[in-house]
């Protein structure tokens, strides 16, 4: 059992959101705190002269709302959303919150994938605790 559980989500279509939130819940402790964590990656400053701050908030709203539904489904969770580079920003949250287990959904790797790497090929070399890939 687990008591400080770290779970990213991504919203990609692809991607089951179910599959880590049902894992985080058979192996967090009766205490246990569990961490629902979306990265948004930085918007290149280019691309920001396009994008009106309503935008901006209204993204921000809706994945905050998003995020505390999906944390509802789990006990003992919070939704947060932090902006940065995916795989090194699940790293340091992890690392600064004392996570023991990251559980991370990992979609099947394409060429690019083999070249550039993942977020959760990444996550799976570099964390300091364990981590469950989810597919």
């Amino acid at each position: 059992m687990y008591h400080n559980i770290l779970v990213p989500i991504a919203f990609d279509h692809e991607r089951d959101k179910s599959a880590p939130l049902k894992l985080a819940k058979l192996l967090s402790s009766p205490d246990a705190k569990v961490t629902l964590l979306h990265v948004i990656e930085h918007v290149p400053s280019y691309a920001l002269s396009y994008l009106t701050e309503d935008f901006l908030k209204g993204t921000r709203d809706a994945l905050d709302a998003e995020m505390e539904k999906l944390a509802s489904q789990v006990p003992g969770a919070v939704g947060r959303v932090v902006e940065g580079h995916s795989g090194r920003t699940i790293l340091d949250f992890a690392e600064k919150d004392g996570s023991d287990l990251i559980i991370i959904a990992s979609h099947r790797p394409e060429m690019q994938d083999y070249l550039l790497g993942s977020t959760a090929a990444r996550v799976v070399r570099h964390a300091q605790c364990a981590v469950h890939v989810v597919r």
